[in-house]
């Protein structure tokens, strides 16, 4: 099964008029908000690598609108090199963010939460210890527990909180595998998605030539560290021109979907320059999930 990509992608890209996102856009996350897609981006200027994060909406999924100013930027020293490829999940009556923290010492994840997008209360380092990034929380508890997935190179982990500020028990759950998808690396796109058959992961693969594809698994719903099916082949990989040639080539890249009706609308960055989405019914994307 493949992604089918929207006809007037790219949807955002960068403005030369606002030094903060003017030479790229890519990797946001995504959540519903008051009946709009909402789309937390990183974007970099052309003065530096540093990455901030802007704020788009839309009523209809494809058409945003966005604000000239970012929402979330870099204000500790574990973060001072750039807030980076969010994901968004809603629970307990807030919008919860995992981003990567990039400083000189290390590459972190780091957790803020807002009931706006606008005021922010930053929560610290959530996994403290080696390198880390590519996580996200699950939307429900699971055995009264929060439970989240992050990357520790070069495979998906999962961890567990009581209280969504001290995580741990970390378990690995998916490893590289030989193959189109993920030979050389993997890690979480958005939040698991809830379904009845399970949680339905749409992540990302690297390959040994720095190929970045998009491939699904699905996870038991009471225990996630069990992978119910897990398909070899790709759902999207890199073919359009801005997903061949940008700041970083041949890559898709997906930190969150957004279910809008009978589809899901996956949005996902093209060689790290610009956002795109591509869309799959969703009973078709889980058949293929549970089945490819």
């Amino acid at each position: 099964m493949k992604l089918i990509r929207y006809a007037g992608n790219p949807i955002l890209a960068p403005v030369p008029g606002h030094p903060w996102e003017s030479r790229t856009v890519f990797n946001c996350g995504v959540t519903r908000h008051d009946g709009k897609v909402i789309l937390l981006y990183r974007a970099q200027g052309t003065e530096s690598d540093i990455s901030r994060i802007g704020y788009a909406e839309s009523t209809d999924g494809f058409t945003f609108t966005r604000l000239p100013e970012p929402v979330f930027v870099p204000e500790t020293p574990d973060e001072i090199k750039g807030v980076e490829d969010p994901r968004i999940t809603f629970i307990d009556d807030r919008y919860h963010m995992f981003y990567t923290a990039w400083s000189p010492q290390s590459i972190q994840v780091a957790h803020a939460s807002t009931t706006d997008f606008h005021t922010w209360e930053r929560h610290g380092i959530a996994f403290p210890g080696p390198d880390n990034k590519d996580a996200a929380i699950f939307p429900r508890k699971i055995g009264g527990r929060y439970c989240a997935m992050h990357r520790i190179p070069r495979s998906i982990w999962i961890a567990w909180s009581d209280d969504l500020e001290t995580w741990g028990e970390y378990q690995k759950i998916m490893d590289p595998r030989p193959g189109i998808i993920e030979p050389l690396k993997l890690g979480a796109g958005g939040p698991p998605i809830w379904t009845p058959d399970g949680w339905l992961v749409i992540y990302h693969g690297v390959d040994d030539n720095l190929v970045y594809r998009l491939g699904v698994a699905l996870l038991d719903l009471d225990d996630p560290t069990k992978v119910i099916n897990w398909p070899e082949t790709p759902i999207l990989e890199p073919e359009e021109p801005w997903e061949l040639t940008g700041d970083i080539p041949n890559v898709v890249f997906t930190c969150g979907t957004a279910e809008i009706g009978d589809d899901y609308f996956i949005y996902y960055g093209g060689a790290d320059k610009v956002i795109a989405v591509a869309t799959a019914n969703r009973h078709d994307l889980l058949e293929f999930a549970k089945h490819g």
